[in-house]
């Protein structure tokens, strides 16, 4: 399996969409992925958004809990990393990452206003 270095600058803004998730490595028994020191891997759902384009969502395997991601929160991406794989017919690009942060300064947008609530 190749892998592939992803130069994030050139991706645009990037932000959190779903919050780090532990990944299960059989569906099973439920048993949760580990990398090869035993710590526990986990998936980020990415938001990426190129110069006027669509809005593309890649998910980012990275060794160890994120800490500090909110959803929508703009994150820099260290260390990633592409991988084409194939397994009979099938076949897709994997990512993975050194590590997903919280870039300061850049909160989360906030919450809609609940409708028809108490003033």
């Amino acid at each position: 399996m190749q892998s592939i270095p992803v130069d994030t600058a050139r991706l645009g803004v990037l932000r959190c969409a779903i919050v780090p998730e532990a990944k299960i490595s059989n569906s099973e028994t439920r048993e949760v992925k580990k990398d090869r020191d035993g710590n526990t891997v986990y998936t980020v759902a990415v938001m990426v958004r190129q110069d006027g384009r669509r809005i593309s969502v890649i998910e980012i395997a990275v060794s160890g809990e994120p800490k500090g991601l909110e959803e929508g929160q703009i994150v820099k991406v260290t260390g990633l990393t592409a991988f084409a794989w194939a397994m009979g017919d099938r076949h897709g690009v994997s990512f993975r990452a050194d590590a997903i942060t919280p870039v300061q300064g850049a909160p989360a947008p906030a919450a809609a206003p609940v409708k028809g609530g108490a003033a």
